[in-house]
């Protein structure tokens, strides 16, 4: 699923003379928007490496400007959008993926971005962030609409009432501690790490602590 901007650029360039001015700076903005994966994972190379300084610059900020034209603000964003996508949701970065999914279905950097911050705030439990996430990979929701969810989800976990807030983060921490014991176990009983009564003991903690969320 194309993103509306794509889409509204995309039924502008239909209408247009293909050598038009207007239609060339339509067709960059559109490769701009499609291709930033690529360009943000040479940025992350770049900037991991300090590729730059053997290019003559003194810093990451000054390559970006001068050499690629993009404000420091923009290549940050960029940057550490692959890196989450890398590190955070690294299937979308798959070749299958891309392949299947064409690069014009990817969801801009600043989409990304927006879901990264989503990520680090507290006030948000992980079926908000999948709400987030389903929002932008599948619905292929712009940055604007992705921004207005987000403050939209905040506002109302602020609004929650102190036990309630209590609550829900009591059982989205216990569900994150209980997906890490049950891949530690998991691990543990694969490689026979330790013995056979003790893993029957983290499987019945496992089954105490599923208990309290019942």
């Amino acid at each position: 699923m194309k993103t509306k901007s794509l889409k509204s650029i995309e039924e502008k360039m239909a209408e247009l003379d293909s050598g038009s001015l207007r239609y060339h700076i339509l067709e960059a903005a559109k490769d701009f928007k499609t291709s930033w994966v690529s360009l943000g994972q040479a940025l992350y190379s770049v900037w991991k490496d300090k590729a730059y300084k053997e290019w003559g610059y003194a810093t990451f900020e000054a390559y970006t400007s001068k050499e690629i034209g993009i404000r420091k603000q923009t290549a940050l964003k960029l940057l550490k959008s692959y890196f989450f996508l890398e590190k955070e949701e690294p299937s979308y970065l798959r070749q299958e993926y891309l392949q299947e999914a064409q690069p014009v279905n990817l969801p801009g950097y600043e989409s990304i971005n927006l879901l990264r911050l989503a990520k680090r705030k507290k006030e948000l439990d992980s079926q908000d962030y999948a709400r987030l996430k389903n929002d932008i990979f599948e619905k292929g929701k712009d940055a604007s609409e992705v921004r207005k969810n987000l403050a939209v989800m905040i506002r109302e976990r602020k609004e929650l009432d102190p036990q309630e807030a209590w609550e829900k983060r009591r059982a989205s921490t216990i569900r994150r501690f209980l997906s890490s014991l049950k891949a530690l176990k998991q691990e543990i009983e694969t490689a026979k790490l330790l013995p056979y009564p003790v893993i029957k003991e983290m499987t019945a903690l496992i089954d105490r602590i599923e208990s309290e969320l019942a």
